[in-house]
């Protein structure tokens, strides 16, 4: 039997460990441990990882140095994510920036993927503009 095609999300949160501005293709939860290790103090990246897998999404998770401010990994993961054929959902937890989240508006477009944030980073882009 062929591989069954899952689900593709990409994350950018921050980690324990890995090395930044590099994409990494989880499909597993044991593989996201020894990746990335554990979820830091107030992150949410990790958290959202571990509900894409258990829920059996491929996920492209790039780790960033913090949630919503380090503008130069989000725009080097949203820039490799051009490449990618399908992309279903694009997780951002903690991004409220006007600028990450314009940056990443065409990449949603363009796969017509859903854009995921929390409440607050909703508010926060919309009171920004």
């Amino acid at each position: 039997m062929g591989s069954v095609i899952r689900p593709t999300m990409a994350l950018f949160g921050e980690a324990e460990k890995g090395q930044f501005r590099k994409a990494y293709v989880l499909r597993e939860l044991p593989q996201l441990v020894d990746a990335l290790g554990n979820p830091p103090e107030n992150s949410q990246g990790i958290h959202f990882a571990i509900q894409a897998l258990l829920y059996g999404r491929e996920l492209i998770y790039f780790r960033v140095e913090e949630e919503g401010f380090s503008s130069g990994d989000y725009l080097f993961g949203l820039k490799h994510l051009e490449k990618v054929k399908k992309l279903h959902a694009l997780c951002m937890p903690g991004v409220g920036a006007l600028e990450i989240m314009e940056a990443a508006n065409p990449l949603c477009e363009k796969h017509k993927s859903v854009l995921l944030t929390s409440q607050k980073d909703l508010y926060d882009y919309l009171t920004a503009r």
